[in-house]
């Protein structure tokens, strides 16, 4: 049955811009950024249960910016790929301020903003002409986090949001479900069988998670860690169950290096390694940093980072950029995060993993500021920048995966592109991710010469021919 919430990209646009509009009359256009990013993962985590993931949510998602902000360039494979990665829901950060100031000023402009975003995701879900009940769901719990944010600060009440529930046009099973991926990243069937119970969730294989890293580019010395690391948990679990002695040893990590070079990756092998040989419950791994822990005012932030650590159980917690959580002022709540974890890490410590990641130096600093971490934090993974030929490769494969191959003249200038960009690079150097804006401009420039020809063939299709580098 067709959604009346069913909106054209531009018509959608329209509505995005006259609800963030009038958002930020009340809370301030600084945070138009911190909006649009925010409205892009809920649109990612939302899409988790729709039918499936088309061309028609790239559209959406790339008609989601404020305005006079850059118009985003999502891809399809992109957008599938975050989808099946998105978490569960969190408010964000200026939610909670936003919440605490509605206290002090006796105005409800959180719960507006419930309202208009209530709004916004129903349209996202309708970009199919399809409301799933999976997707009004998701939309139903976000309201209910953030009412709940409200009630408990003590904003005073006003009209509810719409209730998502009323608009469901489809049962249609979701996207995930139907594609579900194992903690090795495969996508797995669905059981067959209707009248089976239900179904235990799998345990990653070791094997193929084994051979996930082995075709990881570069990182020889962290596939040494790696490879030990889980050669001693399998010993001490033998010798566990030889009911002989086994020596105390905390299992967390700090990831060290610059963005872009594996760390996400390994995290996420290594948790699905650590639960294939037992020694976590599930494998998954739930990424989160400052903005996923700390909250706005007292004593929310301990609540806001037990229910991460909860969603992590089983698995491994991974904090990006964990050095954000110390050096504020005295009124940071920061501090209160790093509490609650140090707690988490040693009641919760046979069957959850914490790893802290981010620049060398800052996290050095970080580790030895505060004696519970540097106690519970004492294997250090560092990882390198990719040298030229290093991401080249990494630029290949994904040439590779998404059917795109390089000419003559191509190959040599994507060549000497990556040396340069090695050779040329600074502190803040984005390896991987400086690989993978190269290669969505250059799909860009493709398909903008492309759009110049009558009809291009296949191969003209497939070709990257020197131009289109130029970037």
């Amino acid at each position: 049955m067709p959604s009346n919430w069913k909106r054209s990209p531009s018509d959608l646009h329209k509505a995005y811009i006259a609800n963030t509009e009038a958002f930020y009359k009340v809370a301030g256009r600084g945070l138009s950024n911190e909006l649009d990013a925010f409205m892009a993962n809920c649109a990612c985590a939302l899409w988790k249960n729709s039918a499936a993931v088309t061309q028609d949510h790239v559209d959406a998602i790339n008609e989601l910016y404020s305005k006079n902000a850059v118009m985003p360039q999502w891809l399809l494979w992109h957008l599938t790929e975050k989808v099946c990665e998105a978490g569960n829901f969190m408010p964000p950060l200026f939610f909670w301020n936003l919440a605490d100031d509605d206290v002090k000023k006796g105005t409800d402009h959180s719960r507006v903003f419930i309202r208009m975003i209530t709004n916004i995701l129903l349209s996202l879900a309708a970009v199919n002409d399809e409301v799933t009940f999976a997707e009004a769901q998701f939309i139903t719990t976000c309201c209910d986090k953030m009412e709940a944010i409200c009630d408990a600060a003590g904003v005073k009440k006003s009209k509810r949001a719409l209730n998502a529930n009323d608009f469901v046009t489809s049962s249609e099973d979701s996207f995930t479900d139907k594609n579900p991926v194992s903690a090795s990243g495969k996508t797995v069937g669905k059981e067959s069988d209707s009248k089976a119970p239900a179904a235990q969730e799998a345990k990653p294989d070791f094997d193929e998670l084994m051979e996930q890293l082995e075709s990881l580019v570069g990182l020889d010395d962290i596939k040494k860690d790696v490879k030990s690391l889980v050669n001693l948990m399998r010993v001490r679990r033998l010798r566990s169950q030889a009911e002989l002695p086994v020596a105390p040893m905390s299992l967390h990590l700090v990831f060290m290096g610059n963005p872009g070079t594996g760390k996400t990756s390994i995290a996420r092998i290594l948790s699905g390694l650590y639960a294939a040989i037992g020694v976590l419950s599930k494998g998954q791994m739930i990424e989160v940093d400052r903005s996923g822990l700390v909250a706005g005012y007292v004593g929310q932030t301990a609540l806001k980072t037990t229910e991460v650590i909860n969603s992590a159980l089983g698995g491994v917690l991974f904090i990006d950029e964990a050095y954000a959580l110390a050096g504020g002022t005295e009124n940071d709540f920061g501090q209160e995060a790093i509490d609650t974890l140090l707690k988490a890490m040693e009641d919760r410590r046979d069957d959850l993993v914490v790893i802290v990641a981010g620049y060398n130096g800052p996290m050095d600093k970080f580790i030895t500021s505060n004696p519970g971490l540097e106690s519970r934090f004492n294997k250090y993974f560092y990882f390198e920048d990719y040298n030229g030929e290093q991401l080249k490769r990494i630029f290949d494969l994904q040439c590779e995966k998404n059917g795109y191959e390089l000419d003559d003249e191509a190959q040599q200038y994507a060549t000497e592109l990556f040396n340069d960009l090695y050779e040329s690079r600074g502190e803040n150097f984005g390896n991987g991710r400086d690989v993978r804006n190269i290669f969505e401009k250059m799909v860009v420039e493709q398909a903008n010469r492309l759009s110049e020809m009558e009809s291009p063939s296949k191969e003209d299709l497939t070709t990257v021919i020197k131009e289109d580098l130029n970037i």
